[in-house]
């Protein structure tokens, strides 16, 4: 085998490794990271209020003047 043969298998295997482990990290994070908040966020359009509903709510009343909101998106 040639030294070049020998530098392509040896740089594919480290990088091949380091996305292999970059993979199992993430699908880690993923199981064990914080879960989805249960509440979500709203704010008013009508007047600025900021409040917070169920998890499974597309659209919240306002509790200070009633109007219909949908969630604020992070």
């Amino acid at each position: 085998m040639s030294i070049t043969i020998l530098l392509v298998i040896y740089v594919a295997l480290t990088l091949g490794t380091i996305c292999v482990v970059g993979i199992y990290s993430e699908l880690e994070r993923r199981r064990f990271g914080p879960a989805h908040p249960e509440d979500r966020v709203f704010r008013c359009a009508k007047c600025g209020l900021v409040y917070t509903d169920d998890a499974d709510a597309d659209r919240s009343r306002c509790a200070q003047c009633g109007k219909l909101n949908v969630p604020v998106e992070f």
